[in-house]
């Protein structure tokens, strides 16, 4: 069974059997404090099941929130790139556990494969240290999910589920991509992110069965809306192939991955 709730922005409940992750937890009701969240979370906090691990992909405020890791489990596994990992215990979040490009953790028989992806992760401007972005995918052997985390579309971002399912004759289940928008005059954007284009090609390179978006519809952006980058993936989806395998859901609604006989 795998079956994912989206929360809001980056933060997925993703359920694996009996066994629970979650994703870049932000629960918060602004971003930095000016931008205000524009859909609650769907599933409140305090409503969450217990966890067995908490999966970082690097330090942005949006996908690190300190008051939402203060407010989670502390008991549970909280993955995240080695420099993450080590910073985050100096915090005092003992329970984060680095786990590089390339690694492997093992939590309630889902093996967690660790990717590099392509974003500047760093917190700050002149912390180039913490820079490094993780990709995750899990895998059972019998089912799988890959997460993005944010990423640019490079001939590259498909390697890790390249390097553990396809050249062992397996597809991916579903693949948890985000999608953004940015205006003509932002070139730079997607040289560390996806458009809802670039989203759509990588969903097709990684051969998955089903595309779940995210990054939408929780926080506006300073050059763009919380649902530019939804809307414009609704328009493209009206008269493309792939449009019945595209599951978009709002806030606190879920997918549960039809069985292959389906």
């Amino acid at each position: 069974m795998l079956r994912v709730t989206y929360i809001g922005h980056a933060t997925l409940l993703i359920e694996i059997g009996d066994t629970r992750i979650l994703t870049d937890p932000n629960f918060d009701s602004s971003l930095g404090r000016i931008l205000p969240r524009v859909s609650q979370p769907g599933i409140a906090l305090a409503e969450l099941p217990k966890l067995d691990a908490i999966l970082l992909t690097h330090a942005h405020a949006d996908h690190l929130s300190f008051d939402s890791l203060d407010a989670l489990q502390d008991d549970v596994p909280l993955f995240a790139p080695p420099a993450i990992a080590k910073w985050l215990v100096k915090q005092g979040y003992k329970h984060a556990v680095p786990v590089a490009p390339g690694e492997s953790a093992s939590v309630g028989g889902v093996e967690i494969h660790a990717g590099s992806a392509t974003h500047k992760g760093n917190r700050y401007g002149v912390d180039r240290w913490r820079s490094a972005a993780n990709m995750y995918l899990l895998d059972t052997n019998k089912v799988s999910c890959f997460f993005a985390g944010d990423t640019a579309l490079t001939p590259d971002t498909t390697h890790l589920v390249e390097r553990q399912l396809l050249a062992e004759g397996r597809n991916l289940d579903l693949a948890l991509l985000p999608i953004g928008h940015a205006p003509w005059w932002k070139p730079g954007f997607r040289k560390g992110h996806l458009t809802s284009g670039d989203a759509l090609t990588l969903f097709e390179r990684l051969k998955a069965r089903y595309f779940i978006p995210y990054h939408w519809g929780t926080f506006n952006h300073v050059t763009s809306t919380a649902f530019d980058a939804i809307d414009r993936l609704r328009a493209t989806l009206e008269d493309h192939p792939l449009h019945p395998a595209v599951k978009i859901l709002e806030p606190g609604s879920a997918f549960a991955l039809p069985t292959k006989s389906s």
